[in-house]
């Protein structure tokens, strides 16, 4: 745990009980300050409860009197498309509103950093798609090449339950838009932003705001080194705001595409990786046969990992061999089975249009399991994109409707995951993958994408059994 003891002595009011309000409770309790916490799930109460947390509801009369901070869990609104009525009353009694990130770069050089020779180092991860893929990989190269190395944030473990680090250490965080929103505090040395497409609209109060919210992370405290994918406007424009020149090596553009400049540029065309300082070619990887990175958008991811850990002085030798001994993430182009030569690919994160553009061009024939809760625009796109499609197989509560803009691709109607499956291996023949890429939220159905994943893998362990 990393205590949090700017408020010793204060009250702190935190809301939402899940995974990093409780984290937040604990460290703050920790530091010594006095925590009360609220949410408006029983279950949520009771976990707090269990631990001897102190409950307190914030809408009482006088509930926020000498209330120093109110600490929010990401998922809970606090500007569009409404603020949470505790999060308005704080606001309008001029109450500091921040969240558990924020605490953790307040708190993250007290203790023992006094003594290292070697300060601790945070790297950054934020983006619309293959954020986890990145900071997944950054953390597996680091670990790889002997380096202490931590992985929190949106993935894995809450940013308060993280061990102090050592001396040299390295914590990787995954940041979601909701997280850089809202923290009063974003100080990583090394700060990455992948790439952006539409997403989270509705919380952001559209795409402006949703890029203002990636945004914070290099603009509120200054990142040391920032890598920024460059493929779409608002990484272009990212990148010229943050160098004072062309050559600036504190930035390192990212690219698909054929970057050479003066500055320090990674660039992944036909699966070769490519390293450029000054116009010079540094460095080149072949990631065509590592098969943790399929598809042209995890050799993106590697190129995003690659630059973090050159940043660090990493050797490029030393990143290609970790890069080849990563087996990917659950639930992100994870091979589950082949079953008589036909492939069965779980990539249940692809939540969005955009991530589900891009699983579909990583394979060459495709029977595709897709539908959910879908978010707003894209599917005009997504029917373009599909291609390499043999035919859909549409799950969802409204399937029928998700299956209407796919146009003419061939489809069928199947609302459950046992049918979809069932139904794309029995038409499938050998070579074709059978890929589970949503293009949509699981919440209509599941309780989140990896329940929706899990559900994938077990139906696809009915084939095999």
């Amino acid at each position: 745990m990393i205590p949090v003891s700017d408020f010793a002595g204060h009250r702190v009011l935190v809301l939402g009980l899940g995974r990093s309000g409780l984290s937040a409770a604990r460290a703050l309790r920790a530091g010594g300050a006095e925590v009360l916490c609220w949410d408006d799930g029983a279950a949520g109460r009771a976990a707090a409860g269990s631990e001897g947390l102190t409950l307190h509801d914030p809408m009482g009369k006088g509930a926020l009197d000498g209330v120093a901070c109110l600490v929010t869990s990401p998922g809970i609104a606090h500007l569009y498309p409404a603020p949470h009525r505790a999060i308005a009353a704080a606001m309008e009694a001029g109450i500091p509103v921040d969240n558990d990130i924020g605490l953790f770069f307040r708190s993250l050089g007290q203790g023992d950093w006094v003594h290292h020779d070697t300060p601790p180092r945070v790297i950054a991860v934020t983006g619309t798609n293959g954020k986890s893929t990145t900071a997944a990989l950054i953390a597996h190269v680091l670990t790889e090449a002997g380096t202490p190395t931590e992985l929190a944030g949106n993935i894995g473990r809450g940013v308060l339950d993280l061990d102090p680090p050592a001396d040299g250490a390295v914590i990787v965080l995954e940041l979601s838009s909701y997280q850089t929103e809202l923290a009063r505090a974003l100080t990583p040395d090394i700060a990455v932003f992948t790439n952006l497409s539409p997403d989270h609209l509705d919380r952001h109060g559209g795409m402006g705001g949703y890029f203002a919210a990636k945004r914070r992370l290099f603009s509120e405290g200054g990142p040391d080194r920032a890598i920024v994918g460059v493929d779409e406007p608002e990484g272009r424009f990212l990148a010229n705001q943050l160098a004072e020149g062309p050559g600036d090596g504190r930035l390192i553009r990212v690219s698909s595409g054929k970057l050479v400049g003066p500055g320090w540029d990674i660039s992944t065309r036909k699966g070769w990786l490519s390293e450029w300082r000054k116009g010079r070619q540094i460095a080149s990887i072949d990631l065509r046969a590592m098969p943790g990175l399929p598809g042209a958008h995890n050799q993106q991811n590697a190129a995003c990992a690659y630059a973090a850990v050159r940043a660090l002085g990493l050797a490029p030798r030393v990143i290609e061999d970790a890069l080849a001994s990563f087996r990917g993430l659950p639930h992100r182009s994870q091979r589950v089975a082949e079953i008589g030569g036909v492939s069965f690919v779980n990539d249940s994160k692809a939540t969005n249009v955009d991530a589900a553009i891009k699983a579909l061009s990583a394979f060459p024939r495709i029977r595709w399991i897709c539908g959910g809760l879908a978010k707003e625009g894209g599917m005009e796109a997504l029917a373009a994109a599909a291609g390499n499609v043999a035919k859909a197989y549409v799950i969802g509560r409204e399937a029928e409707g998700f299956a209407l803009g796919l146009g003419d691709l061939p489809h069928e109607v199947c609302g459950e995951m046992a049918t979809a499956v069932a139904r794309a291996a029995a038409e499938a023949e050998p070579g074709d993958t059978v890929l589970l890429a949503p293009a949509a939220a699981s919440f209509d159905q599941y309780d989140n994408f990896e329940k929706r994943g899990d559900d994938f893998i077990a139906q696809v362990g009915k084939l095999s059994g």
